[in-house]
């Protein structure tokens, strides 16, 4: 598994880099500086700083300007190409990287199916109070844009200082949204993009266990995900104005058929006005179904499937619980396991007649994606 983070100044990218290493046996993988299209911003102490314009401190010209160990870490490579290589090399063990200078080195890393990108990001009030708290500790140097002129490659990086809020945001705001250099566009194409507002670093290494970075799922979908994909899939093709519900039949691995809701073939699209129930307004989730036009993705689905090709081991997948109109049809065509993502008003009433009937009934949730707040109640239960 091959890990690259991005993200904002002080948001948390190396802090997450150390928990893989720490906690799940991640080796962190570095570029040389040359590689990098942005300049690195040191953050030193406080000591022995002049004060220069713009709000930013820079250390007086003396041999100490450089980092007290200018020996690149293990695992540092010149170029992404030599990383990638090596990283290819050894795919069956576990690597992180913050060195993501660019889209272009984000989508060579992306060729490989076991990469995945997680971004963080958190608010810059609370980004800024991480930057003072590193400034004053002498910790560490960030990547960023800067307006200051690019070291020479293979030159340890300019250090200084940034003694304003104003200052702080402006590098941040360029850092970020820079046209040609900016991390913006990386932090977008993240399959995970973390707010990480944790106050802590134990209760942020708590609630990154609770989401469990490393499930197998985020690289190569299991078949519930990939069947349940194809439902959502199929739900974009709903031309019913209250609802997209998709559907997918399967029997031993394969798809059978496919349905989605909205009016019979011949029939003015429910979008477009054909069905006065859903078009009238007023009626509630479930409730006066009988002079509803729109067929349901279930019985599209299993209309286009037929029972003769719904044999023994076929598997309903859903991307809403079955109505209890759907449920008694599902039942009927011998359909012996139903997979669905969202309640409906007719969960109970569904389960009980798959309960008698002897289908199996169970919800899928996938693995966590997307935005993810870290402070959310449910990480702490």
């Amino acid at each position: 598994m091959f890990i690259g983070i991005c993200g904002s100044i002080c948001a948390g990218k190396r802090t997450i880099a150390r928990y893989l290493v720490a906690h799940h046996g991640f080796t962190q993988l570095y570029l040389e500086p040359s590689a990098y299209t942005a300049t690195y911003v040191q953050i030193p102490s406080e000591e022995n700083n002049s004060q220069s314009k713009d709000g930013v401190s820079t250390p007086e010209s003396t041999p100490n300007n450089t980092p007290e160990d200018t020996t690149p870490p293990q695992h540092t490579f010149s170029t992404p190409e030599a990383l990638l290589e090596f990283v290819t090399a050894h795919w069956n063990k576990r690597w992180v990287t913050t060195a993501l200078p660019s889209e272009a080195v984000l989508d060579l890393y992306a060729r490989r199916p076991f990469f995945l990108l997680i971004s963080v990001d958190a608010p810059l009030t609370v980004r800024w109070q991480r930057y003072l708290i590193r400034r004053n500790a002498g910790e560490g140097y960030l990547a960023s844009v800067s307006p200051f002129p690019t070291n020479l490659p293979g030159t340890p990086p300019t250090r200084f200082v940034v003694d304003s809020f104003e200052r702080f945001a402006a590098l941040s705001d360029q850092q970020l949204f820079d046209p040609s250099k900016g991390a913006h566009p990386l932090l977008s194409r993240a399959s995970i993009r973390l707010l990480n507002t944790s106050p802590s670093l134990a209760d942020l290494y708590a609630t990154l266990g609770k989401l469990d970075l490393l499930d197998p799922n985020r690289l190569r979908p299991s078949w519930d995900t990939y069947f349940m994909a194809l439902a959502s899939l199929a739900a974009q093709r709903s031309n019913c104005m209250k609802r997209r519900v998709g559907c997918v039949v399967v029997r031993d691995g394969r798809v059978v058929s496919t349905g989605y809701n909205g009016t019979p073939r011949g029939l003015r699209n429910c979008g477009d006005g054909g069905c006065g129930r859903c078009n009238a307004g007023g009626t509630g989730s479930g409730h006066g179904l009988a002079t509803c036009l729109c067929i349901h993705a279930e019985e599209n689905a299993l209309l286009e499937a037929g029972r003769e090709r719904l044999r023994q081991g076929a598997v309903l997948y859903c991307d809403t619980c079955p109505c209890l109109t759907c449920s008694i049809k599902i039942v009927q065509v011998g359909v012996e396991e139903v997979v669905y993502n969202q309640g409906y008003s007719m969960d109970d009433q569904t389960a009980a007649v798959f309960q008698e009937a002897g289908v199996r009934l169970r919800q899928f949730v996938p693995p966590a994606n997307g935005l993810i707040h870290l402070e959310k109640p449910e990480l702490y239960t």
